[in-house]
């Protein structure tokens, strides 16, 4: 593995030492080129789940709630957030119990901004509320988190305005609706005429530049796919005016050419949310911090593998536990993040509440990997590469995001280690908008899968846990569990965390949580990261949040230094 993080290190010295371009520009500008390793796969915002897109979307549109950088909700394109104590809230008796068992909803009542607008004049109104539950509810339609719009019972429509959602449980984030992301019903009711090709036909991909498809403080003005997506003031914006008049958001998928377009000025800023890898960042900070401004924000972001619990030798817990136990990932954090991203033991990371340390772990153990296996019916074969009684090689596809060096660093070093305990690795890796737009999304992938989630606070992980949630085409793609997990105490457990309303009775349910998908293993995790935010010492006013809500959504608030 030394060896491997060896040459990689050579590999961006030497790429470092081919670029000998200016430096960064070091004075004001209006214009932001900001280098990112992802290009979207969609630009239609309920469609797919990919940080890319947020990214970019971040700065042209805005949520009716999202949570803010200290971690607390707050309302975007609300007025004010609905609560029990303010009235806006109002828990009732559901006529029959919901599919969690539960017997109260909750009525919330929203107002939206009195001047938002779309991009091309229109309000931002009442009527998009409701054409956006209408989309999202239709399972046909390619909505990845349906979930949020099935549980919406009624909306109401008070006025152009006001409108009180109906909701089929009273849970503990009751007023957080941040998956209710508005679409702007006089564009996009055309494409929905025919649900099923709604996905294909949406304006966000088949129109991107259609300012009425924006209602935040940029808009889309041109999209060159695999290259840039360009950004300019939207004239309709109804809060404050953002500094810079365009921003350019380059996608380069080799974050060492990432590197190299920096210093050599093609680009002002490397996004901390799909920029360069910790330990790239660190050795980047050695050797040119002083011309730049370089700020690490750990996050509830979770490096992971998925496993395909459809391939029936992993279905076999047994192999599970000999693959984790078969790999040094305090090793990897070491000599690629200098100790910096904590080894992962489940999806909860130490920085939020719910963490249970008690939660089991998996020692760096080959002999209890090899005996595992061994019991699992895999035996060394010819060349140490183990086999069943049948002669079948035990090999496994591993899949991340092409380009990304890190990744493909510890894939590298994963594939030694599975190797030594007879486990043989093929890696084919692909382009990030492949591989989260088709191959992970439509659980393409035959092996391991290796990836992040963000979260949001406490986020209770039903899109990717519950047994509900696994994308097929009969759902339309709809949901995250890619593994395919399914539990039926996990399923119980969150059906009864959702609707918890104390905060301690929720811990002992969580550390219950982490118990399950630490002991069933449908995934292996890697680490916890942070990110890096490489900026040019004149860019001022971002701040990163450390959750699935990214800085853009403040970009209003960036400017050059005078």
């Amino acid at each position: 593995m030394k060896r491997l993080i060896s040459l990689g290190f050579l590999a961006l010295f030497a790429l470092c030492l081919t670029v000998s371009g200016p430096a960064a520009q070091a004075k004001p500008k209006d214009e932001l080129v900001i280098g990112i390793t992802q290009f979207p796969s969609t630009l239609n915002p309920l469609i797919d789940a990919m940080m890319a897109k947020s990214y970019v979307l971040g700065m042209a549109r805005r949520p009716i709630t999202t949570y803010g950088p200290d971690w607390q909700l707050m309302c975007m394109l609300c007025t004010d957030l609905p609560t029990i104590e303010n009235g806006g809230a109002v828990p009732f008796e559901l006529d029959k119990p919901n599919d969690a068992g539960g017997t109260q909803g909750i009525r919330l009542t929203y107002t939206l901004h009195p001047d938002a607008k779309w991009g091309d004049g229109t309000p931002v109104t009442t009527k998009d509320v409701i054409f956006t539950w209408t989309v999202g509810k239709t399972p046909q339609s390619g909505v990845a988190n349906q979930e949020t719009f099935r549980r919406i019972l009624d909306i109401e429509a008070k006025d152009d305005k006001t409108f009180t959602l109906t909701i089929d449980r009273l849970s503990f984030n009751y007023n957080a609706i941040n998956g209710l992301d508005l679409l702007p019903a006089h564009m996009e009711e055309a494409p929905m005429a025919e649900p099923a090709e709604y996905r294909r036909r949406t304006l966000y991909d088949t129109d991107s530049t259609n300012p009425g498809l924006y209602n935040g403080p940029y808009r889309v003005t041109q999209v060159a796919p695999g290259s840039h997506i360009t950004l300019e003031r939207n004239p309709n914006w109804w809060g404050k005016t953002p500094h810079f008049s365009r921003i350019v958001v380059r996608v380069i998928e080799n974050t060492a050419a990432l590197e190299a377009n920096l210093l050599a000025g093609d680009i002002d800023y490397i996004s901390g949310e799909l920029g360069l890898p910790l330990d790239q960042a660190l050795a980047f900070e050695k050797r040119h911090g002083e011309r730049f401004k370089i700020a690490y924000k750990p996050g509830l972001i979770y490096e992971h593998i998925d496993l395909m619990l459809d391939n029936p030798v992993l279905a076999d817990i047994r192999v599970r536990r000999a693959l984790i136990h078969a790999i040094d990932r305090q090793a990897i954090d070491r000599q690629l993040f200098g100790g910096k991203q904590p080894v992962a033991h489940s999806n909860v990371n130490p920085l939020d509440w719910v963490h249970d340390t008690a939660t089991p772990t998996y020692a760096y153990d080959p002999k209890r990997a090899a005996e595992l296996l061994d019991e699992a019916g895999w035996t060394r074969g010819a060349g140490g590469i183990r086999q069943n009684a049948k002669g079948e090689k035990l090999t496994l596809e591993f899949m991340t995001t092409a380009g990304n060096r890190t990744r493909e660093l510890v894939q590298q070093a994963l594939q030694a280690q599975w190797r030594q305990a007879g486990v043989d690795i093929r890696i084919r890796n692909e382009p990030a908008r492949v591989f989260f737009g088709e191959t992970v999304t439509k659980r393409k992938f035959t092996g391991l899968a290796m990836y992040a989630w963000i979260s949001a606070p406490e986020s209770v992980p039903r899109t990717t846990l519950h047994s509900s949630q696994i994308p097929s085409a009969e759902n339309g793609w709809s949901g995250q569990n890619n593994p395919g997990f399914r539990n039926d105490e996990m399923d119980r457990l969150i059906d009864r965390l959702e609707v918890e309303l104390d905060r301690e009775k929720r811990r002992p349910m969580w550390s219950r949580l982490q118990e399950i998908y630490a002991t069933e293993l449908p995934v292996i995790p890697l680490y916890f990261r942070s990110d890096a935010y490489v900026m040019p010492r004149w860019l001022e006013g971002i701040t990163p949040t450390g959750h699935q809500y990214p800085t853009t959504l403040w970009v209003e608030q960036w400017r050059a230094a005078e």
